[in-house]
């Protein structure tokens, strides 16, 4: 199945998980993202692609099996096979200040050799998981994603596309984010075998790379900040020519995820954004990213004093004027 290169949008409870999936494993999932980030734009999934839900709240998910391969000449099958596998056996770890919660990933993976499809079905919670963007998103390129040879050049990826401010993080929950906690004793181990392998991958392949410092406590590596790095000659033109006709056109309507957004998180019903729309078109043509902006203000929202949408609408408008 050819790869139609999209610019994917993962929310940034999936981008900062602790998993360790593998390559064939991540593919997957990036497929399963594309597939419910086209649900709920309303959009037609290319070829057989298929995303139902059943009245258990359950999603089926039926696949070519070639959706999971990097390229058209990758066809190692079986990889596909042992990855449905394993990951039918792994669950999804999220933990915040308020819950800890442990979902499975897949269930009941059938691979139909006459049609050389693959069905799964998905927990709603995973689909929640994967949009629920209180806590923002990271936005990728599909093609680019499942380019990589590298997990760590995946991960690295997600934690840094379209980011544009130093991320720090200590070693221990780097470790932790990647399941290596009883692996690497000596950091510099670690570093050598993750950072260094995915930074040289991205520098080749992706858009987004980065630099980075080391930070200590004592003589101890402590922790590492990285700086966002953007090569724009490996960014799809195709993609990046859309996102600028997105901000210069008020033809285009509403981006269905921003609908969907304001809906979940600031409680505004259809006829309050109809009767905002020119607003959040303008919003959406002059801010940098309506939905960045959007999620750095959801928390003030909501403890506002008067309605999540008033204060929502305020504070475009004060964002608006400040850019004039």
């Amino acid at each position: 199945m050819k790869i139609n290169n999209k610019d994917i949008i993962q929310s940034y409870i999936m981008t900062t998980a602790i998993y360790d999936y593998s390559i064939y494993q991540k593919r997957i999932l990036y497929r399963v993202v594309e597939a419910f980030q086209s649900l709920t734009k309303g959009q037609k999934l290319q070829g057989t692609l298929t995303a139902e839900k059943d009245l258990f709240g359950d999603y089926h998910i039926t696949m070519p099996i070639s959706a999971f391969l990097a390229h058209e000449k990758d066809s190692n099958y079986e990889q596909v096979k042992k990855a449905l596998k394993d990951l039918e056996n792994k669950s999804f770890e999220y933990e915040d200040d308020k819950e800890w919660e442990l979902i499975r990933i897949i269930q009941n993976p059938k691979i139909l050799k006459y049609a050389n499809d693959v069905t799964f079905r998905i927990n709603p919670k995973i689909f929640d998981a994967i949009l629920n963007f209180s806590k923002g998103y990271r936005k990728y390129e599909l093609k680019t994603a499942m380019s990589f040879e590298s997990i760590y050049s995946m991960r690295f990826y997600e934690l840094l596309s379209g980011q544009k401010r130093p991320l720090s993080y200590t070693i221990d929950n780097l470790k932790i984010m990647f399941k290596l906690e009883d692996k690497y004793k000596l950091t510099a181990d670690f570093i050598r075998n993750t950072i260094d392998v995915a930074k040289k991958e991205l520098d080749t392949k992706s858009p987004y790379s980065f630099e980075y410092s080391t930070n200590k406590k004592g003589r101890k590596i402590y922790s590492i900040t990285f700086y966002p790095v953007y090569n724009p000659e490996n960014r799809d033109p195709v993609l990046e020519n859309k996102a600028l006709q997105k901000r210069v056109s008020l033809s285009w309507d509403l981006d269905r995820i921003v609908i969907n957004y304001l809906k979940e998180n600031f409680g505004f019903s259809d006829m309050e954004i109809k009767n905002n729309i020119d607003l959040f078109k303008v919003a959406q043509k002059e801010l940098p990213d309506l939905l960045y902006f959007l999620s750095e203000i959801k928390v003030k929202a909501q403890e506002a004093k008067q309605s999540p949408q008033a204060f929502t609408i305020g504070a475009i408008r004060r964002k608006l004027n400040e850019l004039k």
